[in-house]
């Protein structure tokens, strides 16, 4: 699939390129970012290097992974998200914002459009949100963009080596008043 670029009141989501690797790589020097994030630690240049490079534009080109670069229109880097495709029709959406942006809503907006982006255009029924327990700002987030916190799974991401509890939640189509592309049937309600 070729990258798309998605436009938001706010916002211009598009694909990074090279020129983008000095404003990943400075983005990705927070403690929080490091801290919350599978991102490698330390993060080092070839990191962004390869990142921009290689591991976002192969995502686009298989259809794995769709990687949006959260852009003011001053071309200044809010953050990054990412949906990742985990199975047929089912993404899992992560995402980072860079610290002078954080509390103003740019991620909120931006996982909207990416979600509704996969809704509509990639094929998508089911995005999943995955956070480990205690990030509370990317719950805020994911509430904010319509997810529903769905439980805990027990060791259910590894951070750096380590196995630890992550709260899961989901955003459907039907979310955002928009169709599915296969049926779905819930479960009757007790």
């Amino acid at each position: 699939m070729e990258p798309v670029t998605l436009s938001t009141d706010r916002l211009r989501l598009r694909a990074v390129d090279p020129a983008d690797t000095a404003a990943v790589y400075a983005a990705c020097q927070d403690p929080e970012i490091q801290r919350w994030t599978t991102i490698p630690t330390p993060y080092l240049p070839e990191h962004a290097e390869n990142f921009v490079a290689q591991a976002a534009p192969e995502g686009w080109a298989a259809g794995s992974m769709f990687t949006f670069g959260a852009f003011l229109p001053d071309g200044d880097l809010t953050g990054m998200l990412g949906i990742t495709m985990l199975s047929l029709g089912v993404g899992e959406i992560g995402f980072w914002a860079v610290k002078d942006h954080r509390g103003r809503g740019y991620t909120t907006e931006a996982a909207l459009a990416a979600v509704r982006w996969a809704f509509v255009h990639a094929r998508v029924d089911r995005v999943e949100w995955r956070a480990e327990v205690g990030n509370h700002a990317s719950r805020a987030v994911a509430e904010k963009t319509g997810f529903t916190v769905e439980g805990v799974l027990r060791s259910g991401m590894n951070h750096n080596g380590v196995r630890r509890d992550c709260w899961i939640g989901s955003l459907l189509p039907s979310d955002l008043g928009l169709p599915s592309t296969a049926p779905y049937l819930p479960a009757p309600r007790p």
